[in-house]
């Protein structure tokens, strides 16, 4: 709302509790602060001669047309007064958006909280569990701030990203697979079991089959499972063999057996976030990198956390 700057925003006030409560006398009982009725009654004499027009009959009361739109254009903000310190307490809350793997998020994240929570107390943090494709999209449209995912290429635009580990790749193959080594597998050349694996569009697929062609064998995916845990579930009900990351909370299952997959490249795993590095989210990332550190000392990578670039305008 716009006022007149003849108009005193404390004698608009007044009037608002006077109009609502339907009398002077009515309003100085609701009015949050000590003030009494012949105060009142002067401040709204004031403002009706200020404004050059009688805005309310006293006895009995009754707004007149001009002070009926008046109050209906004062009475949204001054009726929102009353919410808005809590709104203004919420929105200081620092609030961090998280995308990973419902593994990932369900067995390490908690110990990140705890450990941010010790200096932002008010955290507020939101989960939202995922598929790679997903998280890259997410990003770019402002869904969440921060996604662990494996890393294939550079980022591009306002993304940045930082490595935390390489994971080796294994294969899973059911207990009682007459398979022993993956390296009798690919004498195969073309091999007719079923392959079970993450959907085609993920890093890990992709970055395995590259891998095959390059030993010259083809191996069509059969099976798409949407987590590393459905994989290896699908393999122990001998569905066929699989394609997974080393991570021993995702491969364990007395189901099956766990071949080394020899000569094929890591998938390199870390963190994309996209604009401006908030104090929260810089404080999120070196958690992260900590607690990969301890956790998988062998894989963590020793990225430097760097600033993202300010875009800059173009010369010429």
């Amino acid at each position: 709302m716009d006022v007149p700057r003849n108009m005193n925003v404390h004698h608009l006030e007044l009037f608002y509790y006077v109009a609502k409560h339907q009398g002077i006398s009515a309003a100085v009982r609701h009015i949050p602060y000590g003030i009494q009725q012949p105060a009142v009654s002067g401040q709204m004499a004031a403002l009706e001669a200020n404004l050059g027009v009688r805005l309310f009959e006293r006895t009995p009361f009754r707004l007149t047309a001009p002070g009926r739109k008046l109050f209906a254009q004062i009475e949204p903000f001054f009726a929102g007064l009353d919410g808005l310190e809590a709104q203004l307490r919420d929105a200081d809350r620092p609030e961090l958006r998280l995308g990973a793997s419902e593994l990932v998020l369900r067995l390490h994240i908690p110990t990140v909280t705890q450990r941010l929570r010790s200096r932002h107390p008010k955290l507020q943090l939101s989960l939202t569990p995922g598929y790679q494709v997903q998280f890259e999209t997410w990003l770019r449209e402002g869904i969440i701030d921060l996604a662990i995912v494996p890393l294939e290429a550079s980022t591009q635009g306002r993304q940045s990203q930082l490595r935390l580990a390489r994971v080796p790749l294994v294969l899973l193959v059911p207990k009682k697979s007459r398979w022993k080594n993956a390296a009798e597998l690919w004498k195969q050349k073309k091999i007719d079991e079923p392959l079970v694996g993450l959907p085609a569009a993920s890093s890990v697929t992709r970055s395995f089959l590259k891998d095959l062609r390059r030993r010259g064998v083809k191996w069509p995916q059969s099976v798409e499972a949407p987590s590393m845990e459905m994989v290896t579930g699908h393999v122990a009900a001998g569905v066929g063999l699989g394609v997974n990351l080393a991570i021993a909370e995702a491969i364990a299952d007395p189901g099956v057996r766990v071949l080394p997959l020899e000569g094929f490249a890591p998938m390199e795993i870390g963190l994309r976030w996209t604009g401006v590095l908030t104090p929260l989210l810089r404080d999120a990332i070196l958690e992260l990198q900590r607690y990969t550190r301890e956790t998988w000392p062998d894989w963590a990578i020793d990225d430097v956390l760097v600033e993202p670039k300010k875009a800059g305008r173009r010369k010429g």
